[in-house]
């Protein structure tokens, strides 16, 4: 009997031990929810669809960034076709005049590219990537924190979620035309960083009217373009009401004002807001301060088109106290859409478009990469004609600046800013006046906007 007995508990307790086991050991077929969530303790390398096991069509959508459809092919099409045969990355191309909020609403986009938009984000388009970061074991310590802090800034205290990982840093430079320094006798700029003034004093030189072509020495994106130079928001984070009433944006009015009144820069006519267009197929500009993909991809469009011209790059101009910097790096972002049902797909060619390789081919198709590593500055430019023969070192000559925050309500109000411009222009505004004319109507705007849009 006291043999049975302890048989028994014996029995008892390898049955206990057995069951716990048991209980910490997930089914060997078990793997993500059907939400695509990761276990609780964990997810391990097959926990997802692998890219390229099936063939798959994922849709892209770009919802506004310079992204031409050569970049597109050349920098994410062409290179994951390349290495998974049966992916298709297809482009969501609608009219230039549809905005996001219809795309989204008609389409479900698996990837969004672009700057990381208020108005996207109050669609509830972008998927936090906070879980597949973790699912597929990225590392975003790889990410250069110009690109990746400026992201995770637009949702600091407002839920923290990662809604984008970054896939270029978009910087600041100088183009020039170098025939129409030769046609007057210029000298080219060098890679020596201008001030301003020097600036200035060099678009005098430049503009002028012959054989009755209307040449502009100088172009700068207006005052959102020199207000990057010195980082300046264009709403108060706290309060939402306009910024401009400080000595920083007087300084960028002030300089806008001094542009305005380069002899011949505005025509008879009252032209004054030169544009890209100017100066890549007019080429009456001889020197255009702006983004890298604002031009590049462009350009080399253009090339392929076969109109050529003469020009290069030297570093984006700044105040004389801010020398050795250049203006705010816009970040061009990957996102997932929240609504795709390829979400882990998705994430895999986004790692792959941010592995080295994958960011090798975007430097030397044009764009500065997003990942820390060096050596690949050496590539920039390498597999781009258009810019064969250019100084491609220039681009990174100054340290680039953090872009700002960018407030929900600042999309809707920048246009204040282009009215500013041209009250400085022509309409006769002096710049106290151009600054309190934009202010008021930005605080009126700010009001609506919070019937419309709700408080931030």
């Amino acid at each position: 009997m006291k043999r049975t007995g302890t048989i028994f508990i014996v029995l008892l307790i390898l049955a206990i031990v057995a069951a716990c086991n048991g209980g910490n050991k997930a089914p060997a077929d078990s793997g993500s929810g059907g939400d695509g969530s990761a276990q609780a303790d964990g997810a391990s390398s097959g926990d997802f669809k692998k890219l390229g096991e099936k063939p798959l069509t994922l849709k892209f959508y770009s919802t506004g960034a310079t992204f031409t459809d050569v970049e597109f092919e050349v920098m994410i099409a062409g290179p994951i076709r390349a290495k998974y045969p049966n992916v298709t990355i297809e482009r969501i191309t609608p009219a230039a005049t549809t905005t996001p909020e219809e795309v989204l609403s008609t389409h479900v986009p698996d990837i969004i590219f672009g700057s990381v938009q208020q108005r996207v984000i109050r669609t509830g388009a972008y998927q936090d990537l906070r879980e597949l970061i973790k699912k597929h074991n990225f590392d975003e310590s790889r990410l250069k924190p110009i690109g990746y802090n400026y992201i995770k800034e637009i949702t600091k205290g407002k839920g923290d979620a990662v809604l984008a990982l970054p896939f270029n840093i978009n910087q600041h430079v100088m183009y020039y035309n170098k025939d129409i320094f030769d046609k007057f006798g210029v000298p080219y700029p060098t890679e020596k960083q201008l001030t301003w003034d020097e600036a200035v004093e060099l678009g005098t030189k430049l503009t002028r009217t012959e054989n009755g072509v209307h040449y502009i020495g100088l172009v700068v994106d207006n005052l959102t373009g020199l207000a990057k130079s010195l980082r300046l928001p264009y709403l108060d984070r706290q309060t939402g009401q306009a910024a401009l009433d400080t000595p920083d944006w007087l300084r960028v009015f002030e300089l806008q004002k001094r542009i305005f009144e380069i002899p011949g820069y505005i025509t008879p006519e009252g032209t004054w807001n030169w544009t890209r267009d100017h100066f890549m197929k007019d080429q009456n500009i001889a020197i255009r301060v702006s983004w890298l993909a604002n031009m590049v991809g462009p350009l080399e469009e253009l090339r392929q088109q076969g109109v050529e011209f003469n020009w290069d790059i030297a570093p984006a101009p700044n105040f004389s106290d801010q020398l050795g910097k250049t203006r705010e790096a816009q970040i061009h972002a990957i996102a997932i859409n929240s609504q795709s049902q390829h979400k882990d797909e998705a994430f895999q060619v986004i790692a792959e478009i941010l592995s080295d390789e994958g960011q090798r081919i975007i430097a030397k198709n044009g764009r500065v990469p997003a990942i820390i590593n060096p050596e690949l500055e050496k590539d920039y430019g390498a597999d781009i004609p258009v810019l064969q023969g250019k100084t491609v070192q220039n681009v990174f000559v100054g340290e680039p600046l953090q872009e700002h925050y960018i407030h929900p309500y600042e999309s809707e109000i920048s246009k204040r800013l282009l009215e500013a411009a041209e009250d400085l222009a022509v309409k006769g505004l002096d710049v106290n006046s151009a600054i309190r004319k934009a202010t008021e109507a930005i605080n009126k705007d700010v009001e609506t906007l919070k019937t419309t849009i709700g408080q931030y």
